[in-house]
């Protein structure tokens, strides 16, 4: 007969395995809990969840992108030597600002609706009045990109700019330079002129654009990307050119 303290064991023993059996047939541990993790004096630092560990490690492009921001920055903040009268090239801040009125857009306009008046020409009004239809898209244009990015202008830059609308606090993209790329696309195609004037047309619009930097009205980027939307609005003027024959109404208004 066995003992009593034998018969312990035995219960015991098959109780242990039992514990064993139950703890091998239960699936596998579930997570922690964020109410369960330890405080970071309390031990083993709990597991990060997946979000914050993709906030820690920051993708290649977005890497590369800050730098590439960075940069821009930086540049433009030393390009722009005409941004205060105690700048590098404080001196030739008026010329600069002359050159930044000649790329406005009110003296654009203004003159090519005195061009649609003083016209006789019904092939010059065409040319005219796709003109004004570019510089008008290139207005619309500008603003709904400023006005979707919203880019503040550079620290450096002087609030003294030639009639100024609400979107103009923004900087991307520069609208000066769309422009410029506009309508140097638009004279070279409608006008016969002699090769030193076409030479002129782009030394304006590359002027025209630099001088963004210089001012210190935009960073780089802004002139850039500036650069390559007025030369793509042009692509949209042609492709819309407005003829007696799509348009009578209009041409009916500026006949005489």
């Amino acid at each position: 007969m066995p003992s009593p303290r034998s018969s312990r064991e035995r219960r015991a023993g098959s109780g242990g395995r039992l514990e064993f059996l139950s703890l091998s047939q239960r699936g596998p541990a579930a997570p922690d809990s964020p109410s369960r993790r330890r405080e970071p004096g309390g031990g083993a630092a709990a597991p990060l969840p997946e979000e914050d560990c993709m906030k820690l490690n920051p993708s290649f492009v977005g890497i590369a992108l800050s730098s590439l921001l960075a940069i821009d920055l930086w540049a433009s903040k030393r390009l722009g030597v005409c941004a205060g009268e105690g700048s590098a090239w404080g001196s030739a801040r008026p010329l600069m600002k002359v050159i930044e009125v000649s790329g406005h857009g009110i003296p654009w306009l203004l003159g090519t609706c005195y061009g649609l008046c003083q016209s006789d020409s019904s092939a010059a009004r065409e040319v005219l009045l796709n003109l004004l239809f570019a510089l008008l898209l290139d207005l619309v244009m500008v603003a709904v990109v400023k006005g979707l990015v919203k880019r503040p202008r550079p620290t450096h830059n002087k609030m003294d700019m030639f009639v100024t609308i609400s979107v103009d606090k923004y900087s991307f993209p520069s609208g000066h330079a769309t422009r410029a790329a506009l309508v140097c696309r638009f004279i070279l195609r409608h006008l016969v002129l002699a090769v030193p004037l076409r030479v002129l047309v782009v030394l304006w619009a590359l002027i025209v654009s630099i001088s963004r930097v210089m001012l210190g009205r935009h960073n780089m980027t802004d002139v850039l990307f500036g650069l390559l939307l007025g030369y793509a609005l042009y692509g949209v003027v042609e492709h819309c050119w407005l003829s007696p024959a799509t348009a009578p109404a209009l041409f009916a208004l500026w006949s005489h």
